[in-house]
């Protein structure tokens, strides 16, 4: 179910900031990387396993689409795949970090028990 709610909250990023370059871009970019939030719902005892899992497949999306898709983008003499790591890992590195602070201070208040 949390992979299906991702995968449609990514169509609805598509549909209000569409970056489109290339359809399997698409797939990769939006429902797919943001499906992969759902990931997180296999580790209900493990908040933190799951945050850290279901981050790292969104990750995992982003840096395909941007070494298969927007490796032009790379300054000249660098790796498509080191920009690609660099670029999606400044961000989704912060997101990690925010989210994980986040869901331990809920899971020390013992707000996470109320939804499992």
């Amino acid at each position: 179910m949390g992979c299906t709610a991702g995968a449609i909250y990514g169509l609805v990023q598509l549909v209000l900031i569409p970056y489109v370059y290339n359809p399997a871009q698409v797939l990769l970019d939006y429902p797919i990387a943001f499906g992969a939030l759902g990931l997180a719902g296999f580790f209900k005892r493990h908040p933190l396993v799951g945050t850290a899992t279901s981050i790292t497949g969104r990750f995992v999306a982003h840096f395909l689409s941007g070494i298969i898709f927007f490796w032009m983008f790379a300054p000249e003499g660098m790796s498509p795949i080191i920009y690609s790591a660099i670029y999606n890992g400044s961000y989704l590195g912060v997101e990690l970090i925010i989210s994980e602070v986040i869901m331990y201070l809920l899971s020390k208040a013992g707000l996470l028990e109320i939804y499992l």
